[in-house]
């Protein structure tokens, strides 16, 4: 897991970038309200750094769907060449894809392990 300090586990940021927002128009037109489209608050290529908070300007939902994975990051989960998540899921070592629980518009994230410390 993450460095340790006297016995206390150090955390590192976890970068997140917005790989996708996506747009489902079949199901929009059978469920949404007139007008729906893709998420208006998250842009493709915006990155965001978090550890154990949701970062400022990161929408709420969202952080609630992947906070679990920025935690295990940001605490070193796949790091020393380890895959995360069972092994079965992330070929590369210290990275997550997971989206938002928007079941019309969903984005898609790239969580990554960095070097950079926790400011706890």
């Amino acid at each position: 897991m993450g460095k340790q300090n006297e016995g206390i586990v150090m955390m590192n940021k976890v970068k997140i970038t917005v790989l996708e927002t996506t747009f489902n128009e079949r199901l929009a037109k059978e469920y949404g309200v007139e007008g729906l489209g893709r998420c208006p608050f998250l842009k493709e290529g915006r990155v965001f750094y978090a550890d154990y908070a949701k970062p400022e300007g990161f929408c709420d939902e969202a952080w609630k769907a992947i906070y679990q994975f920025a935690f295990a990051l940001a605490h070193g989960a796949g790091k020393d060449g380890g895959l995360f998540y069972h092994s079965d899921w992330i070929r590369e070592p210290g990275v997550a894809i997971s989206s938002c629980n928007d079941g019309i518009r969903p984005v898609v994230f790239k969580l990554e392990t960095t070097d950079k410390p926790s400011g706890m």
